[in-house]
């Protein structure tokens, strides 16, 4: 093995420029070069490819996103496409890739697996709902946006005595809110795994404000069905019931786009050394993780199309403090 390349796909994650940084310089210190695909698995289809070395990732470590950027591609879905690609790798010397990014990402590391090609994949998802990982690279920096958020939201909801519904990022997973509501001290959370009515949200709030609470705060995913503004909505119609007056909060992409915590600079330097470790080793279709504090490797088909469910012992925890 002489040549790798990387790329990053899907949403962007606080600490994925940690790990590509990880990746090169690891790299380089084993004499291997390294080109860094542009836009994710369009650029490869696209043949848009830059080397890197030790001096081009200098600086990179504290920024949030990715510095090769990211897109989202329909045509890599169809055997045409990756057929596209893997003669662009096959043209360019490449004997192996890195693909950093989430489940969407690592389905598309699991087709060029399938495909023959040498592909290890580095979990990074601010939802935390890859298999074959405790934790993904980003999510610690997401949690922390959606905390110090909820923290200034509660000093005003304390002043006014009203309620906050604050909306987080996650269509298909309910982690980062989850996490967020438990340190942020929700009443409620509710989140596409386990989503709370508007008669229920109505009753429980109203049953908060019995037990002598002046203030409140909900916390939603944005892939419930009942999202932020029908919540405040619904409650506003029923207020007598509620006891509070709502505001909404939106976080949205505010989330992805902070400076990745600590946590998520380390965790991202060591899955990216982590991958090339694993290439050196000779595996490949497989992804990086860690878990139980040590970097692990999961084979690629127990991951790629699959979703890791939230922890049920998390809701009722969230509940418990709620009281």
């Amino acid at each position: 093995m002489k040549q790798i390349a990387v790329l990053t796909s899907g949403g962007d994650a606080p600490g994925m420029n940690a790990a590509i940084r990880a990746i090169v310089r690891r790299a380089v210190s084993e004499g291997l070069r390294v080109l860094g695909v542009q836009n994710g698995y369009a650029g490869l289809m696209a043949n848009t490819m830059i080397p890197l070395g030790s001096r081009e990732v200098s600086g990179i470590l504290q920024r949030g996103g990715t510095m090769l950027g990211s897109a989202r591609s329909e045509e890599f879905k169809f055997v045409e496409g990756r057929q596209r690609a893997l003669a662009n790798l096959a043209e360019r010397g490449v004997d192996a890739l890195v693909v950093i990014g989430g489940n969407g990402s690592q389905t598309g590391s699991l087709a060029l697996a399938e495909m023959g090609f040498p592909v290890v994949g580095v979990a990074s998802t601010i939802d935390n709902d890859l298999l074959g990982t405790d934790v993904t690279i980003g999510t610690d920096s997401a949690i922390n946006v959606a905390v110090e958020a909820i923290d200034r939201l509660k000093v005003t909801a304390e002043s006014h005595g009203r309620g906050f519904v604050v909306e987080t990022m996650g269509r298909d997973s309910g982690y980062v809110a989850l996490m967020a509501g438990i340190a942020g001290g929700a009443e409620l959370v509710s989140i596409p795994e386990q989503e709370l009515s508007p008669e229920q949200i109505v009753a429980d709030l109203g049953a908060a404000f019995e037990r002598g609470k002046r203030h409140a705060l909900v916390v939603v995913a944005e892939g419930v069905r009942c999202r932020a503004t029908d919540i405040a909505s619904y409650c506003e119609q029923h207020h007598s019931q509620v006891g509070f007056s709502l505001r909404v909060t939106i976080l949205g992409h505010v989330q992805r786009g902070s400076v990745p915590t600590a946590a998520d600079r380390l965790l991202g330097s060591r899955l990216g050394s982590g991958a090339i470790d694993a290439l050196l080793a000779g595996r490949s279709g497989v992804l990086v993780g860690l878990t139980n504090d040590a970097v692990s490797l999961t084979d690629i088909h127990e991951v790629g199309g699959k979703k890791k469910q939230v922890d049920a012992g998390l809701l009722s925890l969230a509940r418990t403090m709620a009281l």
